[in-house]
């Protein structure tokens, strides 16, 4: 390791980093500004200049930016300087010539980069007495507010919306000495990752909007570590309260899964906990009009429950400590998977391809660096929008690795290397049913039906070895193009292979993994992603249970069952005749969930069910990550518990016995390891609920915590007694221990001198890199000793149009399609309203157009929707809004009859 001498000391250090990075990881307090360890260096704020020198004898020096310096062994630079003090300090000054004196009123205020480098340089009295620039503020949508006053012309915002998110509704503008950072014209940003301006930007220019309408300083939230509720990538969060209420959802760093952003139904999909629609007490049914508290409903369940015939109904949106305490409750035999039997099969394919061993599950940040990407009948953009920005940064970045090599440059030369590759890629090849937001950065770009997406990916499989199957009754030009593409693979080093669930087709799963185990040598162990429905898929499917196809059998077989349904809205995962069919057919029906639906609407007991931020649980993402995501606040509210102390209650019920003491979700988890060997380790996921250093627990509550006592000042002028955290280590106090906590436990950043987000690095190992201590999350799957593979044979027919028939497959909509993320008013005013769309042939054929009505006749019910003609879709095909609100559950990947509405319909 190179050693670099910084004000005379040595200090062994990193090679390949700037000084900007190696100095920040050895913990000394630079100001910068522009530079971001996603985003690279470009020198453009010159904040962060020091003196370096030629050699120890060197008394003169010069003044560089350190953020474009090398580190190079032998190295003499000073950070404390008099002249670059001064340098610094007056970068700061010019900057504040033209920035208002605003921050009592800024969001940011408080938690600011700017105002933590304005005091780090010393920077403390404004001698600019005119007057100052000003700028119009764009409405930039109802996400992000804009102050355009408040800019230092950093470049952050569009290095990070164009280069990294690949946005183009937003850029800079300049004319003489006015720079201008925001659209053409006011308009809604278009990219589902705008969000993060918010935490990019290190002054207020970029704030979260939705946080303005019940605004609340950082500091003066109670926070906890969490996990998003969105989708099965499992982004890690941190989720602020106040006054009991959820005020903000902020990014929580983590190297392996989510780095430091988050995409906008991530950060902004949190008003369903403050929802009207929540359900707030126990109900009865037979006891209409009647309030019912939580000792009437314990005598209902115990005079009940013992003479009840249970089965339960499982969630994929319920934590796994749910899940299993059900499982308990109604016995192993008894216990179905609250899905329906396509998608259950298809999950459990998934597990069998992940549980082998054969290829490698991969996380986020080793999608980031593939060297060629394989996207097969997976719409990511909508379905898993992180893992399509992994996949933008792999493509990036494969092409600037490339070009650094060439030059002899550092990778973090971000400018330089851009210029240089210009609009050179990395290979992805995009294979899918329609148009992604992803194909302007695809190397081969193709469209078709999803059998023969499948069919395309089991010739690629075959080119790449022969002894995968051979797709049979190909032409010439269809051998060409998996030649052309196994070819393309077959050079990468690091491959991986990207598939799904949402064209609802088993062959396309099958043909992932031939593809992924076909490229695997004796150096190379290529990568496989498979993008699940909802956060807990995965961990719901690997308990092994039948679908709830088999419960509603089972419903019709035998009479007087009462089922438990947890957390699981039944009329969004099967169509509405399955769901009336086994609802009808139960003699009782107990509903936990923290939202009224249809299905809480039939339930004969309805009780209450705390959300993400009210309670503890663990989930299981995509690639087979536990993760634990803890209780925020407790709620005013006290029926608002976790749906699994409800059930244990229930249990102990049931068997007429109560030990009377806590139940850690620990307790629960170690159980599940010893009922289900494949969650081993899972219990090891969070710190023990009595964990604690030298007797101190972790605060949720910075230091600069105000008004505890004030705040409750209407009841009593006493300051109430903290409220008890049994399940955790967190303390829902400021008091506690001030170092940082284990990575899992991290409930905010701050340092001190560093307020804004900024602070992260000092719980990381170096600036962009893992936490100390290791990202949080055990993994499920694990890579085996190569064996002999055993490839699929069953390859489907060759995709043909029958007549008058269309295959129905769905489309998600990234803002819309969330059960839960619908709840926030600004996701539900971008969300688009349900259509159907098809082929350009098959407008002609049905004689419609844009905006027309078509009939859908699915399983002998008629769907009216809005038809949407689109270029990129093969004849044959129809694609149907899926998840949206008021849009119809419907048989994915059957043939349907659609017909033209008459006239006047």
């Amino acid at each position: 390791m190179p050693v670099i001498f910084i004000d005379k000391k040595p200090y062994e250090v990193k090679a390949g980093k700037n000084l900007l990075e190696a100095s920040l990881a050895l913990g000394f307090d630079l100001p910068y500004f522009c530079w971001h360890p996603s985003l690279g260096s470009v020198g453009a704020c010159r904040q962060c200049a020091v003196k370096v020198f030629r050699d120890e004898n060197d008394t003169t020096g010069r003044l560089v930016m350190s953020c474009m310096e090398g580190v190079k062994d032998g190295l003499h630079f000073s950070i404390n300087d008099k002249t670059a003090k001064a340098f610094r300090e007056q970068i700061i000054e010019w900057l504040m010539t033209n920035h208002p004196h605003d921050c009592p009123v800024c969001d940011e205020g408080g938690s600011c980069h700017l105002q933590d480098m304005t005091v780090m340089t010393g920077h403390d009295y404004r001698r600019y007495e005119y007057k100052k620039r000003t700028y119009h503020n764009q409405y930039l949508g109802p996400l992000i507010h804009h102050e355009m006053n408040r800019c230092i012309q950093c470049y952050r915002c569009v290095r990070y919306y164009r280069d990294y998110a690949g946005g183009d509704d937003l850029n800079v503008f300049a004319a003489h000495n006015h720079v201008y950072f925001g659209r053409e014209k006011d308009g809604v940003l278009q990219s589902p990752f705008s969000g993060n301006l918010a935490e990019v930007c290190p002054t207020g220019v970029f704030t979260d909007k939705t946080l303005k309408e019940h605004y609340t300083r950082k500091w003066d939230l109670t926070m906890a570590p969490s996990v998003c509720q969105h989708c099965s990538v499992g982004c890690n969060t941190i989720a602020g309260e106040r006054y009991g209420k959820l005020r903000a959802i902020l990014n929580r760093y983590n190297g392996e899964v989510n780095g430091s952003f988050l995409c906008d139904r991530g950060r902004f999909g949190y008003e369903f906990v403050n929802s009207e629609n929540r359900v707030q007490q126990p109900l009865i049914r037979h006891r209409p009009g009647e309030a019912v508290n939580e000792l009437d409903l314990m005598r209902y369940m115990e005079a009940s429950l013992p003479h009840s015939k249970l089965i339960g109904i499982g969630s994929p949106r319920a934590s796994m400590e749910s899940n299993f305490a059900l499982r308990q409750l109604v016995g192993a035999n008894n216990f179905y998977e609250g899905i329906g039997e396509d998608e259950a099969y298809l999950t459990r394919k998934v597990i069998n391809v992940l549980a082998s061993g054969s290829v490698h599950s991969v996380s986020l940040k080793e999608i980031e660096q593939a060297d060629a990407i394989l996207i097969l009948g997976e719409d990511i953009w909508n379905t898993a929008p992180m893992m399509a920005l992994a996949v933008r940064q792999a493509v990036i970045k494969t092409a600037a690795r490339e070009g650094a090599e060439k030059l002899g440059l550092p990778v973090w030369q971000d400018a330089a290397i851009k210029e240089f590759v210009q609009d050179e890629k990395g290979l992805l090849v995009s294979v899918t049913v329609s148009a992604s937001s992803l194909d302007d950065i695809t190397t081969h770009k193709i469209h078709a039906a999803p059998d023969d997406i499948a069919r395309l990916g089991f010739a690629i499989a075959h080119e790449l070895n022969p002894s995968a199957q051979r797709v049979p009754d190909t032409d010439t030009e269809f051998r060409t193009q998996a030649r052309t593409l196994a070819k393309a693979l077959d050079k990468a080093k690091r491959p991986v292979i990207i598939s799904g669930l949402s064209s609802y087709n088993e062959s396309i799963i099958k043909a992932a993994f031939d593809i992924a185990a076909s490229l695997n040598t004796s150096t190379i162990k290529a990568g496989i992603a498979y993008v699940l429905p909802e956060c807990n898929s995965m961990g719901l499917a690997m308990m092994e249970a039948p679908s709830f196809d088999h419960a509603v059998t089972r419903v019709k077989r035998e009479t007087g069952i009462t089922a438990v349904i947890v957390e699981n809205d039944l009329y969004r995962h099967m169509p509405s005749a399955d769901a009336d069919t086994f609802l009808s057919h139960c003699a009782n029906v107990i509903a936990f969930d923290s939202l009224h639906n249809r299905t809480t609407e039939k339930a004969n007991v309805l009780v209450p069910a705390a959300t993400f931020a009210e309670g503890d649980g663990t989930l299981v993402n995509y690639e087979g990550r536990g993760q634990r995501f803890y209780q925020v606040f407790v709620p005013p509210n006290p029926f608002f518990k976790e749906s699994w102390k409800w059930l244990i209650e229930m249990q102990l019920l049931k068997l007429q016995t109560s030990n009377g003491h806590n139940h850690p979700p620990e307790e629960l988890l170690e159980k599940l390891e010893a009922a289900l060997p494949q969650f081993k380790g899972i219990s090891k996921v969070a710190l023990p609920h009595d964990y604690s250093v030298h007797g101190e627990r972790i605060p949720r509550e910075p230091h600069r915590y105000s008004g505890r006592t004030s705040m409750l000042a209407d009841i009593s002028v006493s300051e109430p007694k903290p409220m008890q955290d049994n399940d955790s280590p967190l303390s829902f106090t400021m008091e506690g221990y001030k170092g940082n906590p284990p990575s899992s436990a991290i409930p905010f950043f701050w340092s001190p001198g560093w307020n804004s987000g900024q602070s992260v690095m000092k719980y990381q190992e170096e600036p962009g890199g893992a936490l100390r201590g290791g990202d949080p999350g055990i993994r499920m799957f694990h890579d085996k000793a190569e064996e002999k593979i055993t490839y699929f044979k069953d390859i489907p027919e060759a995709f043909k149009q029958r007549h008058e028939k269309w295959v129905l497959v769905p489309q998600y909509h990234v803002l819309g399609s969330g059960e839960l993320s619908i709840y926030t008013k600004a996701i539900e005013e971008l969300s688009p309203q349900p259509f159907v769309a098809i082929s350009a042939d098959d407008a002609v054929e049905l004689n419609v157009k844009n905006g027309d009505m078509l009939k859908l006749f699915v399983d002998d019910k008629m769907h009216v929707l809005p038809v949407k003609v689109q270029g990129d879709i093969v004849n044959g095909v129809a694609l149907v809004s899926a998840g949206l609100r008021g849009a119809e559950v419907m048989n994915w990947g059957a043939w349907v009859k659609i017909e033209k509405t008459n006239s006047g319909l």
